[in-house]
């Protein structure tokens, strides 16, 4: 089970720190990423970090969104600066293995950056 929290409103330019606390897996065998969402388009991959800590960002994302994970908490975070309108979507993670990269996923949360 993977539970998404940190969601909220900000203004444009602003931080947030988002959160998803793994249960039920062996946390630190997984990849983990984070996706978005927003109505009328597909779940982008937002950014992903390896077992090994190894991370990957869309170009969109890139030099603002920092993926880190803490195998000894079982928790994934995305600290998200300088936000902008178009940050906004729900936001999901999720955790895979080999050819599944996305065997899980958390409940969304919704980060909404006002202009």
């Amino acid at each position: 089970q993977l539970q998404a929290s940190g969601g909220g409103l900000v203004q444009t330019g602003g931080s947030l720190r988002l959160s998803c606390a793994a249960s039920g897996i062996i946390f630190r065998n997984y990849v983990m990423s984070w996706h978005r969402q927003t109505p009328g388009k597909q779940r982008e991959l937002v950014a992903t970090i390896s077992t090994g800590g190894n991370r990957k960002y869309a170009d969109s994302v890139k030099g603002r969104f920092t993926i880190t994970r803490d195998n000894a908490e079982n928790t994934v975070y995305l600290q998200m600066n300088s936000l902008k309108p178009e940050d906004t979507a729900v936001y999901y993670c999720a955790a895979g293995r080999g050819s599944y990269p996305t065997q899980f996923w958390g409940q969304g949360t919704l980060v909404t950056v006002s202009s």
